[in-house]
């Protein structure tokens, strides 16, 4: 799907000056957004934005003052990660 909003062209022009890439800001402000309210996933925010990683992932929702949804299954997944770390 592809959304189309107008904005007058001075105002872009002061923005793209500003924030670069007026439609990466607008999108990374929805995805942010999205994630905050439960409609995304981690996974899903990396997948959008195009983040080499989930610790890229996790450094964008910081820098978005997103707190992580880190739920009981995601630290039972971890754990069994470091886990297989420790014993090989």
């Amino acid at each position: 799907m592809q959304i189309t909003i107008e904005i007058p062209d001075e105002v872009a022009q002061r923005l793209n000056g500003e924030w670069g890439s007026i439609s990466r800001r607008l999108m990374e402000v929805f995805v942010a957004e999205a994630y905050r309210s439960g409609a995304l996933s981690t996974a899903e925010v990396r997948r959008l934005l195009q983040l080499p990683s989930r610790l890229e992932t996790h450094a964008f929702l910081q820098r978005m003052g997103v707190y992580l949804n880190y739920d009981s299954e995601e630290l039972e997944r971890d754990i069994q990660t470091i886990e297989d770390m420790r014993n090989p």
